[in-house]
């Protein structure tokens, strides 16, 4: 999974990159070349593969990750560069810095509110440029009514300044246009960048409604505090969560919140070799799940034989379980649970 971080500049978007990484990437805006990345990887922190491994003692213990983009977007503009909006179309998920508090080098007060909506433009421009090409096309060849049809629909949706993901395509519909790479219909998680005297506020009711209205997630962090802890000895950083009345780390509250945006559950395979999360679409069916693993599994699907994590750490095996009912054998229209243990039997 890649989410890429994007803010105008003065956001602290970088300082938010360092603080989910525990990197140090150099921040402050006006050095790096718009579209420059840098990158960053995550372990997703899961009690249930840690009660796996502590059941298995695997040789492997692997766990969800996520890649970070801090996408560079120039200086001082209100417009991002075309680069940006490329970058962007790579990405699974866009993270939208917001910035809540005035900076002493700012040259106007903080708005996120107007920061968002300017984001929500920028993309929409950029996406109606390509529908509106694409519906020409088509209307000229007539190779494809149906999908010139669901063209127009989105056309008419961008033309009203509205993103696509708030037109309400259905699942054939997304597919049918997913090789297009709509930047308003990735999924938008935002993250509110307030001071440090402001972590335990609430954010203001008028941008909750905004990010609702987007379709979006929303996550207050303090990016510099946050960012201070990322990079201290492990040791140190609970003491310091505990002052500021925050409990655990952003990066933990970030995953938590993109795996509800982007609709995933976490798979889990268990054994002596490896114990190992792995996301998959909410209500995928078990082949799909499958095929997360190896292709060659979903193709040669059997069955899945099928436990709950819990179960399965308080019984203390699958024989275990299958003695007391909690192992189910499941087709190929079972959908898999967040928190299924699968154990695939596949045709080589």
């Amino acid at each position: 999974m890649k989410i890429g971080l994007v803010g105008f500049p003065g956001s602290g978007k970088t300082t938010v990159f360092n603080a989910l990484t525990g990197l140090d990437a150099d921040t402050g805006y006006g050095g790096a070349k718009p579209g420059t990345k840098n990158l960053g990887v995550v372990r997703v922190p899961d009690p249930r593969v840690d009660a796996l491994a502590g059941l298995y003692s695997p040789k492997k213990t692997t766990y969800a990750e996520i890649t970070f983009c801090d996408i560079a977007g120039g200086t001082g503009s209100r417009e991002l560069d075309r680069s940006v909006l490329n970058s962007m179309r790579e990405m699974d998920a866009i993270c939208q810095v917001l910035c809540a508090f005035d900076s002493p080098t700012a040259t106007e007060p903080a708005d996120p509110g107007r920061e968002l909506s300017d984001l929500q433009i920028e993309t929409v421009l950029a996406d109606l440029e390509i529908v509106e090409r694409l519906a020409h096309r088509l209307r000229k060849d007539r190779s494809d009514p149906q999908l010139l049809k669901l063209l127009e629909r989105i056309l008419e949706h961008l033309e009203n300044e509205q993103p696509v993901r708030s037109l309400g395509l259905d699942a054939n519909e997304r597919k049918a246009v997913s090789g297009y790479q709509f930047l308003s219909l990735k999924p938008l998680l935002l993250v509110l960048n307030v001071a440090e005297d402001a972590v335990a506020e609430e954010p203001a009711p008028e941008l909750v409604a905004a990010a609702a209205a987007a379709g979006s997630g929303l996550v207050p962090l303090s990016a510099q505090v946050e960012m201070d802890i990322a990079q201290m000895p492990a040791a140190d950083r609970s003491e310091f969560y505990e002052e500021l009345g925050l409990g655990e780390p952003a990066s933990h509250r970030f995953v938590r919140a993109a795996f509800g945006l982007l609709r995933l559950a976490t798979m889990l395979t268990a054994g002596p070799d490896e114990c190992r999360a792995w996301p998959v679409r909410m209500g995928s069916t078990a082949p799909v799940a499958a095929g997360k693993i190896h292709s060659d599994i979903e193709r040669g699907f059997i069955r899945a034989e099928v436990t709950r994590w819990d179960d399965l750490v308080e019984l203390g095996s699958e024989a275990k379980c299958r003695e007391a009912g909690k192992l189910r054998v499941e087709g190929r229209d079972y959908v898999v649970q967040d928190g299924d243990v699968c154990h695939f039997r596949f045709n080589v």
